[in-house]
């Protein structure tokens, strides 16, 4: 059963196809890019007449490679991967390379690819057709062989007509045909090798390239995050504390004007503007908290989080067991989140208690940041809350994951590396 399933898979058709599409392809893909390379080449003389010409063929390789990695997942599921955007140059008014094209792996390797194609596939198109059409002719031999034109079949100068020698050509074919299915999707992996060597960047450049990509984007919203918190601060400066100063001054001018001819209504305004001081301070005391508290940097995590834990008006539990210190860095993030997910638990969640639980994995390792609460959950990751947490959390290469569904319970996890 095996046997037979093996030539009556879909992958080994697919792969067989694949050979045969390739070879039409290939037939015209070649042709078409010598044709072309050659009137480019030739008419460079002519005022550079061919440089636009040879700009098409750059550009059409580019294009014959997407095609090529398209028809590659269609029929063989193999992944090729593209090159990163910008890779291959650019090029002017469409057509005029510009000297950076003509620089880049990309560039060559495609028109190598394109050249190169019709060989290659003429090669596992040939050994595929040979391996198939020869154990198919062995196998029906015997039906066929007296009505030869010779009496029989011709090996060499022997003319096969014993049944020994019959049994023996079916043998053959048997096992050619057991072997052609494995010889088709072995060619269709070499031939999907070749290409990604030709039209794929290396795995380290890949890896690098895609790692810069993410480290862009990183940046970008760390880069965000900075500015809406610069704003935030402003907005709370501008509107709590410097409002409270104001009106420290003005209740101290007017204090100041009493004090010679109504001693009981300065002392009145100084004692409101006492309240309005106190207040000012209280104020520019939690602004900085919400920044940077001085206990996070003098005692860690631990003393931070059981202060946040004890200004939210829900029951926090708090537990904390980081081994080794992380980086400053590191804490700050992990104070913020932690800030930022109880007062929306605060706001949003109508929990009755919540949980914030810190550890600290191995040296250097992660550090793991669990908040958690019995609310009425539906917290959308994708509010501008959870999004700013996230670009914190992205801005040190760590991970958050949000799961609140309906009815609740919400757990904001986060992990952050602390090497």
């Amino acid at each position: 059963m095996f046997v037979f399933r093996d030539l009556l898979s879909p992958r080994t058709w697919l792969a067989f196809s694949h050979h045969l599409a390739g070879l039409v392809i290939g037939l015209v893909i070649c042709t078409s890019a010598v044709i072309f390379v050659a009137l480019g080449v030739g008419l460079l003389p002519l005022m550079l007449i061919g440089v636009p010409i040879i700009g098409l063929v750059l550009r059409g390789a580019g294009w014959f490679a997407a095609a090529e990695r398209a028809r590659f997942g269609l029929f063989l599921g193999t992944r090729i991967p593209g090159w990163q955007p910008g890779a291959r140059g650019g090029y002017r008014w469409g057509l005029i390379p510009s000297w950076r094209v003509y620089k880049e792996r990309a560039t060559w390797g495609e028109v190598g690819y394109m050249l190169a194609r019709l060989p290659v596939s003429i090669l596992t198109a040939a050994v595929t057709l040979v391996v198939w059409s020869l154990s198919l002719v062995l196998l029906t031999l015997p039906f066929y062989d007296k009505s030869l034109p010779s009496g029989g079949a011709v090996v060499g100068h022997v003319v096969l007509r014993g049944g020994p020698e019959m049994a023996a050509c079916v043998a053959l074919g048997i096992l050619l045909l057991l072997a052609a299915p494995p010889v088709t999707r072995g060619l269709a992996a070499a031939d999907a090798a070749f290409t990604r060597l030709l039209i794929a960047p290396r795995r380290d450049a890949s890896a690098l390239a895609a790692r810069v990509s993410e480290l862009e984007r990183s940046r970008e919203r760390v880069v965000d995050a900075a500015e809406a918190e610069r704003r935030r601060i402003e907005r709370d400066l501008h509107d709590g504390a410097q409002q409270r100063l104001v009106a420290l001054a003005m209740e101290l001018g007017r204090a100041k004007a009493k004090l010679a001819d109504d001693v009981d209504a300065a002392r009145e305004l100084v004692d409101q503007a006492h309240a309005e001081a106190k207040a000012a301070l209280t104020e520019l005391r939690d602004l900085v908290r919400g920044v940077h508290p001085p206990v996070l940097t003098d005692r860690g995590l631990d003393a931070a989080l059981s202060g946040l834990a004890a200004r939210c008006p829900v029951p926090v539990q708090v537990q904390v067991d980081v081994p080794v210190r992380p980086k400053p860095a590191v804490e700050a993030v992990a104070y913020f989140v932690v800030a930022e997910a109880l007062t929306n638990v605060a706001k949003h969640s109508r929990a009755s208690q919540a949980t914030v639980v810190v550890e600290g994995h191995g040296y250097p390792g992660t550090l793991h940041v669990v908040i958690s609460d019995d609310g009425i959950g539906g917290a959308d990751p994708r509010g501008a809350g959870l999004t700013g947490l996230a670009d914190r959390v992205t801005g040190v290469d760590g991970r958050l994951t949000v799961e609140s569904p309906s009815g609740g319970p919400t757990i904001i996890s986060v992990v952050l590396p602390c090497g």
